[in-house]
C-alpha cells in the first residue's frame, strides 16, 4: 500500500491557493466547476495528495524495487526506463504488475478521504497510454488507474490525471520515465506522441466526468533544456487536444520552474479552463539547504503570498510542495546518488557545518523541536 511516510515527505500535498488564501473570489466558476461539489454555490478548497511511485516508478519513493542493485556500480536501473531495459519485458511486467497491484489500496483512499483529502493527482507516463513496441517500456497501467478511479468515485475524490513523462523525457529526471539528457521535442514524433497519449488521458476522463475534473499536460518541463516557445505551443496544442476529447476538463500547466508572470499571455487570455500548476522545495539547491527553521517557515510564508497574488493574473495551483528541509531521503536526488546535506552529492562537504543525515529517515529519531 502507499507509504504515508513518503505520501507526506514528497508525494506531497496538492493544495489550492496553498491552503485557505481562498480562491473564490478570484475564480470563475463557470469555467473552474470541479471547486464545486454537487450542489454547492460555493467553491470548495482542494486539498490532495499526489500518488506518486505508483504507474512512474521513482527510486527514492520505493527503494525495495531498486535495491538489489544498490551495490553494482555499472548499468544499474536507476528509472523505468532502464528498469525494464535491464530485466528484460516479461520479468519487468511481471514486477510492475505486482508493484501495480500493491501499491494502492482502497484502504488508503478511504484513510485520505478521512482526513478530508478530496483531490488525487495521479501521474502516469506516456508509454503506458502511447507505447512504441521499440522502447524497453512495458504496459498494463490502465487497469489499475481506472481501479483507484473507481475508489475516487466511490469517496467523491476529484482527480486530476498528470502526463509525468513524455517521449525523450522533458526534465532528464528520473520520474519522467528516463534520467539523463532533456531531448523531448528534438525528435519530430516526441510532441504528436505526448498529444496522443493526452488523447487517452482524455477519453478516460470522460469515462469519470464527474471524478477526473482536470489533466496536466505536462509534469515539470526544463526551461533549461526546452525553449519556453515549445513549451507554449505545446500547451496550446494540448489544449485543443484534450477538449476535442473532453471538453469538461480543465487543463493545467506546469511553470516550466519559470515566474507566473511567464504565462500570463498564455493561461488566462487564450486558454479557458486552464490552471497555471507551480511546486515548492526547499531541498534542492545549496541556499535553500542553507536556511534556519524560521527561515523555512518565512521562506513558506512567502510562496503562499506569492501564489495568492499570482491568482489575480493566472489561476494557479501548487501542484507539489514538501516539508522537507533536508534531501537525505534515500535516493531522492536519484538512485545510488547521496545528498546535498551532508556532502555526498554535488559537493564534497556538508551544507551546513557538522549536518549529517544519520536518522533523518528514521521515525525514532524525530522529535517535535526538529
Amino acid at each position: 500500500m502507499i507509504k504515508l511516510k513518503s505520501a507526506f515527505f514528497s508525494l506531497s500535498l496538492l493544495l489550492l491557493a496553498v491552503i485557505e488564501f481562498g480562491l473564490a473570489t478570484v475564480v470563475s466558476t463557470s469555467s473552474i466547476d470541479f471547486l464545486k461539489r454537487q450542489g454547492q454555490q460555493a467553491p470548495e478548497t482542494v486539498r490532495g495528495v499526489n500518488i506518486g511511485g505508483f504507474l512512474v516508478l521513482e527510486p527514492w519513493i520505493r527503494p525495495s524495487i531498486f535495491r538489489e542493485w544498490n551495490h553494482i556500480p555499472n548499468n544499474a536501473p536507476v528509472d523505468e526506463w532502464s528498469f525494464c531495459a535491464v530485466l528484460g519485458k516479461g520479468e519487468c511486467s511481471r514486477r510492475l504488475h505486482q508493484h501495480w497491484a500493491e501499491w494502492v489500496q482502497e484502504s488508503d483512499i478511504q484513510t485520505l478521504s478521512s482526513m478530508h483529502i478530496n483531490t488525487l493527482r495521479i501521474p502516469i507516463g506516456y508509454w503506458a497510454l502511447a507505447p512504441n513496441e521499440n522502447e524497453p517500456y512495458v504496459q498494463g497501467q490502465i487497469p489499475y488507474l481506472k481501479q483507484v478511479l473507481e475508489w475516487a468515485k466511490k469517496y467523491a475524490m476529484r482527480v486530476i490525471l498528470d502526463l509525468h513523462g513524455v517521449p525523450g523525457s522533458q526534465n532528464g529526471f528520473d520520474n519522467s520515465g528516463r534520467r539523463g539528457d532533456i531531448k523531448w521535442s528534438k525528435n519530430p514524433t516526441d510532441i504528436p506522441r505526448a498529444l496522443d497519449a493526452l488523447g487517452v488521458l482524455a477519453e478516460i476522463a470522460n469515462e469519470y466526468p464527474l471524478n477526473v475534473v482536470a489533466i496536466q499536460a505536462v509534469n515539470e518541463p526544463a526551461n533549461w533544456g526546452i525553449p519556453k516557445s515549445t513549451i507554449a505551443l505545446f500547451y496550446q496544442l494540448a489544449y485543443r487536444r484534450v477538449k476535442s476529447v473532453a471538453p469538461q476538463a480543465a487543463l493545467v500547466f506546469h511553470d516550466a520552474f519559470l515566474p507566473d508572470a511567464e504565462w500570463e499571455s498564455i493561461v488566462p487570455q487564450n486558454l479557458t479552463d486552464s490552471l497555471l500548476d507551480t511546486h515548492i522545495y526547499h531541498v534542492f539547491s545549496q541556499e535553500q539547504l542553507q536556511l534556519s527553521a524560521e527561515g523555512h517557515i518565512s521562506r513558506a510564508c512567502d510562496s503562499g503570498i506569492k501564489i495568492r497574488q499570482s491568482n489575480q493574473r493566472v489561476r494557479t495551483i501548487c501542484g507539489e510542495f514538501s516539508l522537507a528541509t533536508t534531501d537525505c531521503a534515500r535516493w531522492l536526488n536519484g538512485f545510488q546518488r547521496g545528498a546535498r546535506w551532508d556532502g555526498s552529492f554535488q559537493t564534497d562537504r556538508p551544507v551546513v557545518p557538522g549536518a549529517t543525515c544519520h536518522g533523518e529517515e528514521d521515525l525514532r529519531y524525530w522529535s517535535r523541536e526538529k
